[in-house]
């Protein structure tokens, strides 16, 4: 599981948005690349997350926020498979139909485009049901939030 401090930024009675906390250790870690808590924390960080929560929580709260590696692993391959083999589908078939005709490889570019397209607008659609969203593990209290790094 990968855990990440953050901060409450937005609250109301059905979601909670998250931003990261900057880690005192990830500044200077020469183990950047292979470390977890960055990369999470660089996602976390460029904007706020929608984060699934059961606590109730404020503005300002500061939280460890959770997500499997295993959710993590089915996000990337549906945003990187599946965008690729809509493409490889949508060429292989518009090839097939066109194949010798005048103008083809136009028409190939534009079916990758409009495959590509479609697969976006499908990940976009299922992105709120079938992946999961982080979230929120517990409520930290200031004097463990600065037992943990900060």
């Amino acid at each position: 599981m990968l855990e990440e401090l953050a901060i409450v930024v937005k609250t109301d009675s059905q979601h909670t948005w998250v931003t990261s906390t900057q880690q005192s250790a990830c500044g200077g870690c020469l183990q950047k690349a292979a470390c977890t808590t960055h990369v999470l924390g660089n996602v976390l960080k460029r904007n706020p997350v929608l984060v699934d929560n059961n606590l109730s929580l404020a503005i300002g709260d500061h939280v460890l926020v959770s997500i499997e590696e295993s959710h993590l692993l089915r996000a990337a391959l549906t945003l990187y498979l599946l965008p690729l083999l809509a493409v490889f589908i949508g060429v292989g078939l518009t090839d097939s139909f066109l194949a010798g005709t005048d103008n083809a490889d136009s028409w190939l570019a534009v079916s990758a485009l409009i495959s590509l397209l479609l697969a976006l607008l499908f990940i976009n659609r299922i992105h709120r049901n079938w992946l999961p969203r982080p979230t929120v593990s517990k409520k930290v209290t200031p004097a463990a939030y600065e037992c943990l790094g900060n």
